[in-house]
């Protein structure tokens, strides 16, 4: 008994028992928000989670979603675009590696203006009219950029969101959650090899786990409300607000 209480005490940040409470409230609905329209667990927990314990991003952060995407990939596996998703991935290491790179030479200030700047620029011109289809090459920039984004701040799913905001909702969960699959595994690598995740990292991502997995299966309600109508505007109202997040912290 007191082995497993050692071992439960090994990945629980030493914070106290309000905070935890809110970590995983927020990691819940996240986690429940993605499984339902594709993204939304970075969005809406990375800036909390920032501010009650900065140690859980972006590492932990990124491999507490491991599980979740895996679920949602087989939930919707029919409705995986595995060619859009193919180039995707590709250009998804290629972005992990340059930010693996970027993340000893740059400031994180730096980074959160990129990021918001970019996502701002994408949302505005998705709302003014843009359309892009999955083609080989937009599919591995918007998985480049992706990369580059999550292994910097956690939030990589805006640029494939947009990608396939049209898609139809089934589309778009199934194709990004079987790239979120793969592209997770591949920026905890570069960290891994950029020196942002080792024990410690691990250990957080395991304290984060089961709020994420049982956001996964208390989501079928929300999945069942939000229809293809749905999906394009709470996609580009997710991507706006994260980008005027990353903006305020990079600013403030």
């Amino acid at each position: 008994m007191l082995s497993s209480l050692d071992s439960l005490a090994a990945v629980v940040p030493p914070i106290g028992g309000y905070e935890i409470a809110a970590i995983w409230a927020f990691a819940f609905v996240g986690a429940a928000v993605q499984s339902a329209v594709g993204i939304g667990f970075a969005l809406i927990a990375a800036a909390p989670l920032v501010l009650l314990y900065p140690a859980l991003v972006p590492g932990p952060m990124l491999a507490a979603t491991i599980a979740l995407t895996v679920l949602m990939a087989h939930r919707d596996r029919a409705e995986i675009d595995f060619g859009g998703m193919g180039f995707a991935i590709l250009g998804r290491a290629l972005g992990s590696a340059a930010a693996a790179v970027l993340l000893s030479v740059a400031t994180q200030r730096v980074f959160d203006l990129m990021f918001a700047t970019m996502v701002l620029l994408a949302v505005g011109l998705s709302v003014a009219g843009l359309r892009v289809s999955a083609t080989p090459g937009w599919a591995a920039a918007a998985g480049a950029l992706s990369g580059l984004m999550a292994t910097i701040s956690s939030i990589g799913g805006p640029p494939m969101a947009l990608l396939y905001q049209s898609a139809g909702a089934a589309r778009l969960r199934g194709t990004l959650a079987g790239f979120f699959s793969v592209g997770t595994v591949i920026s905890v690598v570069a960290l891994f090899f950029a020196g942002r995740f080792g024990r410690e990292e691990m250990a957080l991502s395991l304290f984060l786990s089961p709020p994420t997995i049982l956001g996964f299966y208390a989501s079928a309600p929300l999945r069942r409300v939000l229809d293809d109508s749905w999906v394009r505007p709470l996609v580009l109202s997710l991507c706006f607000v994260s980008g005027v997040g990353v903006l305020w912290r990079a600013l403030s």
